[in-house]
């Protein structure tokens, strides 16, 4: 190897050597969402399952996610309208199994993210989609000999862009997420 081609692999091991890799904790993990129905009220529901890895670099201010959502595992609370929203006019689960977020965009200040710009995925279309982050914290696990991560993270999108347009504008066009993650620091990780 190349004395010059050497060095920018030492490099780039070295910009990569404090990133730390956590697993999503789905059991406390449950992306949140709300959206107007016909004026009256906001409905809620959420998915169950979650699943996913979380990189984080707060020294060289960097971070990546990567978040796999089961659409199926919607609950709106009825098990007869979870079945609508799996159904062909909403989330096609059929056809779409899951959602996807991915991101390597994190904006950390001083030590912590504040903003994370990534990708959605949703019914087979991809588009830009930016999480503020409203509250994290890393620490000792309270049961575990490792450390966890916890954020909320909040957003919005329109999700006629994603090709469900069914029901608008009776039923919202512009859908609010909450998402409480929380993310397990791996086995491999927790040593070091």
């Amino acid at each position: 190897m190349k004395p010059r081609f050497m060095l920018l692999a030492l490099l780039s091991l070295a910009a990569t050597a404090h990133a730390e890799t956590y697993t999503i904790d789905g059991r406390h993990t449950f992306p949140l969402f709300e959206v107007d129905h016909y004026g009256f009220t906001t409905q809620h529901g959420r998915f169950t399952a979650t699943r996913g890895k979380l990189e984080l670099d707060a020294g060289h201010r960097r971070g990546s996610v990567d978040v796999t959502i089961d659409a199926a595992s919607i609950d709106m609370g009825a098990e007869e309208w979870n079945k609508h929203m799996r159904g062909e006019r909403f989330f096609n689960v059929e056809k779409f199994p899951n959602l996807r977020f991915t991101a390597t965009n994190f904006q950390i200040e001083p030590d912590k993210p504040v903003r994370i710009e990534g990708e959605l995925t949703m019914l087979g279309v991809t588009r830009p989609l930016t999480l503020t982050v409203t509250r994290f914290k890393c620490a000792k696990h309270p049961l575990l000999p490792r450390e966890l991560c916890g954020a909320n993270l909040e957003t919005s999108l329109r999700r006629s862009e994603f090709g469900m347009a069914y029901g608008v504008p009776g039923i919202g066009d512009d859908v609010r997420i909450v998402i409480p993650v929380e993310a397990i620091k791996d086995a491999a990780e927790a040593g070091k």
